[in-house]
């Protein structure tokens, strides 16, 4: 059923403990409890922050093969299984306040030790209501993160609302964001790394091509909230990730922050209502979407060129036998 109702929200802007999930656990909790007090029915947390996003400031270092064994490990092992039992704190602190909340978490497979995800979760009352996992890890990112399959492009109904969103760089992915407007998002969530003003901006966008309430979360990361013993070296800077969290209406204003430089919580009771207003004038998966004449207008991609899979000597082109090896 369809909520055209007045829901409040937190924008929660934090840093993590860095590579301790229980100490993280720990704030999170926290942080929800305290966006309760202020009467939030959701709260976004920022992307992986279970509990460290690879920076490119400092990531680039992994694209040797070796070297990195320690931090990977440390990453592997301050992650999160979904579900598992951070998951299961977080849903009973949701059940207890009645709140909702997604963050992002570097997930991993207890029972299949290796890949790590980044992750978006939807968690409340009710338990873990949606996982999605990344379509495309970016640049540096690639090196720490595999690849989701794409399987889990959702919007879900929730007691505040449909809520869908992407991660990060996914939502320059017009179709992913396509797909997901398709399922009508009254709150789009986007837990990022971006501290850009072109991220603002794009935020801004999507928010009147969704004609829905957009919640972007960044980290605040200062330098000091690394361990001393953090395994690679670390750029002779101050901050690492500035912050940047917004709150933005369906006509595109922004209605809180942006937050930088700092950790902390933006709140604001989103009036769902507005959604529809917005959709009268401009539905992009509605009356302005055209799918009878756009989603047929792409050409076919060209044939693969077809290879020949016999083998031939280098030096006269003769045929040789395939899988043959050199004296």
């Amino acid at each position: 059923m369809t909520i055209l109702r007045t829901v409040r929200v937190a924008a929660i802007q934090a840093t993590p403990v860095i590579l301790d999930a229980a100490a993280t656990t720990a704030k999170a909790v926290r942080l929800l409890e305290e966006a309760a007090d202020a009467g939030a029915e959701l709260a976004v947390l920022p992307e992986v922050f279970f509990s460290l996003y690879p920076s490119n400031s400092w990531a680039h270092h992994a694209a040797r093969f070796g070297g990195c064994d320690e931090l990977w490990e440390r990453m592997w092992m301050s992650s999160v299984d979904v579900p598992g039992p951070i998951v299961d704190q977080i849903v009973a602190t949701c059940r207890a306040r009645s709140i909702h909340v997604v963050v992002g978490v570097n997930e991993r497979e207890s029972a299949r030790p290796g890949t790590l995800y980044n992750s978006m979760l939807l968690l409340g009352p009710d338990g873990l209501l949606h996982r999605h996992r990344k379509l495309m890890p970016t640049q540096h990112e690639r090196l720490f993160h595999g690849i989701g399959r794409g399987d889990d492009l959702r919007a879900v109904d929730t007691a505040c609302g449909r809520i869908g969103g992407l991660i990060c760089w996914e939502n320059r992915m017009p179709l992913a964001r396509y797909a997901i407007y398709r399922q009508g998002p009254q709150i789009w969530v986007a837990p990022t790394a971006d501290d850009s003003d072109g991220w603002i901006a794009h935020m801004r966008a999507i928010a009147i091509e969704s004609g829905a309430f957009v919640v972007s979360v960044p980290q605040y990361i200062p330098r000091s909230a690394f361990p001393a013993d953090f395994p690679l070296p670390l750029p002779d800077q101050p901050v690492l990730g500035n912050g940047g969290a917004a709150i933005i209406a369906p006509s595109g204003k922004v209605v809180a922050g942006p937050l930088y430089g700092e950790e902390g919580m933006l709140i604001h009771d989103c009036d769902l209502k507005l959604g529809l207003h917005a959709k009268r004038t401009f539905d992009a998966v509605g009356h302005y979407s055209r799918d009878d004449v756009l989603l047929g207008a792409f050409p076919a991609l060209p044939a693969e060129p077809q290879v020949e899979s016999a083998s031939h000597d280098e030096a006269t082109g003769a045929p040789g036998a395939a899988g043959s090896s050199a004296a």
